[in-house]
């Protein structure tokens, strides 16, 4: 179910609340481009930024704005246990078809640790979850042998890995169940990923581009690797841009740039700098993506 070309949804803000018109601007044009599965309320969605109820009111959104048409796999994770159980009930009542867990970040579980967090989330709720190991962000990788103990719980069924390493990602697929779903996290390793075994991104630029990270994605599950080589090759200069400064900036900068939505982030994340923007938009012009 979760696998193919998924979006790190952004969550678009109009003076300092939630813009649902543009949220469900947002999804329509997921729907018409070839996006397989939503993904809001995750770090591209700043996530960290929305209470509990904002959190709530995106995922309800979303799943309206959906339709039924594709699936949606929420983020709910949390650093607290507690919390992260009360967004993943939210979300199953909400009627989506999966929540993405992220790592603890800031308290730095150990390995015992990690493996009593999702366990207890997966005791709490009856829904499939994905796993989302991104060390560069919480301050704790979450290690191969470590995700095949969690892999034996049946309601765990895949992982978004964004550790950089592709031998930790071929680690993770060697020790797991053949039916648990391995998916990037980092939009220049996706081609990478897939060829050792990997179902997929769930991808930033996919925000931009969903077109054209779908036939990628495509291109390799239907075997024409050559057309997927090229796309991969073509796509790597917008994905750089994706991290011109921390995710989300340079995304929401994009969009705002293409019309699509605002470019309002919350605090600490702010605009980029005018020599930043310049780069930004070059790049999107040589994508056809403004004019």
């Amino acid at each position: 179910m979760f696998t193919g070309s998924m979006v790190a949804l952004v969550t678009p803000f109009s003076n300092g609340k939630i813009d649902e018109k543009g949220l469900r601007k947002l999804v329509k044009f997921h729907l018409d481009n070839g996006t397989d599965v939503l993904c809001p309320c995750g770090t591209t969605g700043e996530a960290a930024t929305l209470s509990l109820e904002e959190h709530e009111a995106v995922v309800n959104i979303t799943m309206d704005a959906a339709g039924g048409k594709i699936p949606v796999l929420a983020g709910a994770g949390s650093n607290n246990t507690e919390e992260a159980i009360r967004l993943t009930r939210h979300a199953a009542r909400a009627g989506v078809a999966g929540c993405l867990h992220i790592t603890p970040y800031y308290n730095r579980p150990t390995q015992e640790g990690l493996v009593a967090h999702f366990k207890k989330i997966a005791d709490a709720v009856s829904i499939p979850i994905v796993l989302y190991n991104v060390p560069g962000r919480t301050g704790v990788n979450m290690l191969p042998e470590t995700v095949a103990r969690l892999a034996e719980i049946p309601a765990i069924v895949g992982i978004k890995e964004a550790s950089g390493s592709l031998s930790q990602v071929s680690e993770i697929i060697n020790l797991c169940r053949k039916d648990f779903n391995v998916v990037s996290g980092d939009d220049v390793n996706t081609l990478p990923i897939m060829a050792v075994g990997g179902k997929g991104v769930i991808s930033v630029t996919a925000n931009i581009a969903p077109r054209l990270v779908s036939s990628m994605v495509r291109a390799f599950e239907e075997g024409r690797l050559e057309e997927a080589q090229k796309l991969h090759h073509h796509l790597l200069p917008l994905h750089n841009s994706m991290f011109l400064q921390t995710n989300p900036m340079p995304v929401k900068t994009a969009l705002g740039m293409m019309g699509m939505i605002s470019s309002e982030m919350r605090l600490p994340l702010c605009p980029m700098p005018a020599e930043l923007d310049d780069k930004l938009k070059k790049i999107l012009k040589k994508y056809q993506l403004v004019e």
